[in-house]
């Protein structure tokens, strides 16, 4: 399947079952996400709601109608904390390696650095070399690792937080301009 069959488009609310069908799939692996499972549908329409009306950034990687991937970058609402993001990101396992996660990071990314963010921060887990790599890719800096973060079914993982800072970003040829929707963004990397 040609990723261009992919489009990357703002969240929007009436595609909350569908994220929510996604959500799970990944969560349900047991590698990637700190959670086993998604939230019930109704915390997931309001964490959507809240999305949209704070203008914090979210986008779905979508297919036929489905969400097969997604990427949000959800503020600190805390005192000194209102310039970080912090990233969220996940793909269906059949739709990993098309650089359709380049193209969902890319878009959120600029999204949320247009909105005002200028800190994105995020934790991934050791074992997860691909995403490590796309993260490195677009600037991403590591910033410690926590031994032994998780230990589930069994296997301990370490945990890399890192962080984006705006004025860091990666200037071109590494920036590109990307069609979202009707809105161009400027992107990252694919």
């Amino acid at each position: 399947m040609p990723p261009m069959d992919i489009v990357i488009q703002p969240a929007t609310l009436d595609m909350a079952d569908s994220f929510r069908q996604a959500l799970d799939v990944v969560a349900r692996e047991h590698r990637y996400l700190i959670f086993l499972e998604a939230p019930p549908v109704e915390s997931t329409r309001n964490f959507i709601a809240q999305v949209l009306a704070k203008g914090w950034s979210q986008f779905y990687a979508v297919r036929d109608g489905q969400v097969v991937g997604w990427c949000d970058v959800v503020r600190d609402e805390r005192p000194g904390m209102t310039h970080i993001g912090r990233l969220g990101i996940g793909l269906l396992p059949e739709y990993r390696g098309l650089k359709i996660g380049g193209r969902l990071l890319a878009a959120t990314v600029a999204d949320a650095f247009q909105r005002g963010a200028t800190r994105i921060e995020l934790e991934v887990f050791a074992a997860n070399v691909r995403a490590i790599a796309l993260y490195r890719k677009f600037g991403f800096v590591a910033e410690g690792r926590k031994r032994q973060a998780r230990c589930l079914d069994g296997i301990c993982d370490d945990s890399i937080p890192m962080a984006l800072l705006k004025d860091e970003v990666p200037p071109a040829p590494c920036i590109e301009q990307i069609q979202v929707g009707e809105k161009q963004l400027d992107g990252g990397h694919e």
